[in-house]
């Protein structure tokens, strides 16, 4: 399993900036879930190339799903 991480950085002016690496898939929204309330309000979310890919369990899914399992 690859090591899940969140990077925080914060400007001088305050502005909160999370990124996460290590994660694939929309899950990396459920991982930043309680910063992001406690935070405030998202003002911009960006979605990286891991964002799109499928995570490992949708990956086995599929291939459960064509070997008739």
């Amino acid at each position: 399993m690859e090591m899940q991480e969140i990077e925080i950085s914060i400007s001088e002016e305050g502005k909160v900036e999370l990124h996460v690496k290590g994660v694939r898939g929309p899950s990396c929204e459920d991982l930043t879930r309680d910063l992001e309330e406690a935070l405030g309000d998202v003002e911009e979310r960006t979605h990286t190339g891991e964002y799109y890919e499928k995570s490992s369990i949708e990956q086995n899914s599929g291939i459960q799903q064509k070997q008739g399992l």
